[in-house]
């Protein structure tokens, strides 16, 4: 289970793992590292077509008696991530600020915050990354935050969206993006509504445990030339997008600059 996260066993896992864009007429939103990925691997043309209105909050956890205090001392401490999906790529980005890619051991645990957390709490693993409502709930059962960030997620579709369809979606999530934010309160709520019948601890949570800090939206929009370069050359350097030579070929420009404009 123990696994250093190199450029050579990234390229051998990666495969089986990650999940291919989608090929219908809505659009799919998952983070942005793991949608470059998806793109270049479909075999239906689909692309990015923007940024999407959540910014998801996520955190490095270790259990409450864990010798671990700072992010310096995961090295070489085995990290609990679902690979290819958001949490992955973000832990990979927050521990590199504090430790050497040799000294980063991250193993594949299933996608789902209440899956890793209950590895935590087993202690099968020394750390995990978790998503909220499940920082809460895991500091509420002494566990500790490490770090944490927050990172973005884009739009996927194929050549059946066309313009007027993304501008009508974007138009939608941005009201949204207002009401929520005139609002912060009101909308934790959600958090706990979304997975309390899946999961009945979730539902012992109350909106005064959430923290409105970490709701954060924002309007949909385009991504920036800049950033979609830095993360291209970032995810490459982890072994992966091999096959594209360039960020704009995961990302139609067209549709996603005219998508977003304004007047």
């Amino acid at each position: 289970m123990r696994k250093v996260f190199s450029r050579e066993k990234a390229c051998r896992s990666r495969g089986s793992i990650r999940t291919k864009a989608p090929t219908t007429t809505r659009p799919y939103n998952a983070c942005e590292w793991g949608n470059y990925c998806r793109v270049q691997d479909t075999s239906v043309n689909s692309r990015q077509l923007g940024r999407r209105g959540m910014v998801t909050f996520a955190a490095i956890i270790v259990g409450a008696d864990s010798p671990v205090y700072t992010p310096q001392q995961l090295a070489n401490r085995k990290v609990g991530v679902p690979f290819y999906f958001g949490t992955h790529y973000l832990a990979l980005h927050m521990l590199e600020g504090f430790l050497t890619r040799e000294q980063i051991v991250v193993c594949s645990v299933p996608h789902g915050s209440r899956y890793r957390l209950n590895l935590l709490m087993r202690r099968e693993i020394e750390g995990t990354t978790l998503t909220e409502p499940y920082v809460t709930l895991a500091e509420k059962k002494g566990c500790r935050v490490v770090c944490s960030a927050f990172y973005h997620g884009t739009q996927v579709g194929t050549e059946k969206i066309d313009v007027e369809t993304m501008r009508a979606y974007n138009r939608a999530v941005g009201e949204a993006v207002r009401r929520i934010d005139a609002n912060k309160h009101k909308y934790l709520q959600y958090f706990i509504d979304y997975h309390k019948a899946k999961d009945p601890e979730i539902g012992t949570l109350t909106v005064d445990d959430l923290r409105e800090s970490r709701l954060v939206v924002c309007e949909p929009a385009p991504i920036p030339r800049d950033e979609m370069q830095r993360t291209y050359e970032w995810v490459r350097s982890w072994g992966m997008l091999e096959a594209t030579q360039s960020p704009l070929q995961l990302v139609d420009i067209d549709v996603q600059t005219q998508a977003h404009a304004t007047g």
